[in-house]
């Protein structure tokens, strides 16, 4: 609800200004169209002391709807039941003659506590998925590999430099029973000539008996999308982490 006051003279009353008397639609086309049910009165007295005049504007129909429709559309994030819009995610991918690579965000998971508040349950990341190719433009999305990137990470990756190189190494049974029989280590690193990195990240799985290394060359173009993108993605999941 918008209220707006104003200082304008006392209200007006029929004794001074009546639109029945306004018959001219050439000087009032919109008041002489009016008919008895719609007749307004007003008086305006110059001598009056100033007083005050209120005036409520409702929002449309539509911004309420759109605002009812984005409260109901979230149910992870603290910050979407205190009112504000959802957040929508889009991913980026890059295909090359030897495999496929996609950047999803994942945004942050939270777990509402007994006082009313909420806990991180998992911290947001940016997923990468490998997969190598079947045949031209042809991706074989079953054998693909995955890589998920903390907030840390892609700090290390936006600030690489054309002729840096960086590794991260995970293992997802950590601190648990089957650790070490998951390894996953993703290499960037300089192409020779300069003109942009390879990704190439190696999964070795003895659960599963899988040892497979798939590797794309990103351009420097290619690269820098990439990083603006990780930039932007980083300042919201740090936002939304510390709401």
């Amino acid at each position: 609800m918008l209220q707006l006051q104003l200082l304008s003279s006392p209200p007006l009353t029929p004794q001074t200004l009546n639109l029945n008397s306004i018959s001219n639609p050439k000087l009032f086309p919109s008041f002489s169209s009016l008919n008895s049910s719609q007749t307004r009165s007003f008086k305006f007295n110059p001598l009056s002391k100033p007083s005050k005049f209120s005036l409520k504007c409702r929002q449309s129909e539509y911004f309420d709807q759109k605002q009812r429709f984005d409260d109901s559309s979230s149910s992870t994030s603290p910050s979407s039941l205190a009112g504000l819009p959802a957040r929508f995610y889009v991913g980026h991918s890059i295909y090359k003659g030897k495999a496929a690579l996609t950047v999803e965000p994942r945004a942050p998971e939270f777990v509402p506590l007994d006082s009313g508040a909420f806990k991180i349950s998992r911290e947001g990341f940016v997923l990468l998925q490998f997969a190598p190719a079947a045949g031209v433009r042809q991706y074989d999305w079953s054998r693909k590999q995955v890589f998920s990137l903390s907030v840390t990470e892609i700090g290390t990756l936006i600030s690489l430099g054309l002729r840096e190189s960086c590794e991260f190494f995970h293992d997802p049974f950590k601190g648990k029973s089957d650790e070490g029989k998951v390894r996953k280590v993703l290499k960037v690193e300089p192409l020779p000539d300069g003109s942009g990195h390879f990704f190439n990240l190696g999964v070795q799985n003895k659960l599963l008996n899988v040892d497979e290394n798939v590797y794309i060359p990103i351009t420097r173009g290619e690269f820098t999308v990439l990083k603006s993108a990780f930039s932007i993605v980083q300042q919201i999941l740090l936002a939304q982490q510390h709401t």
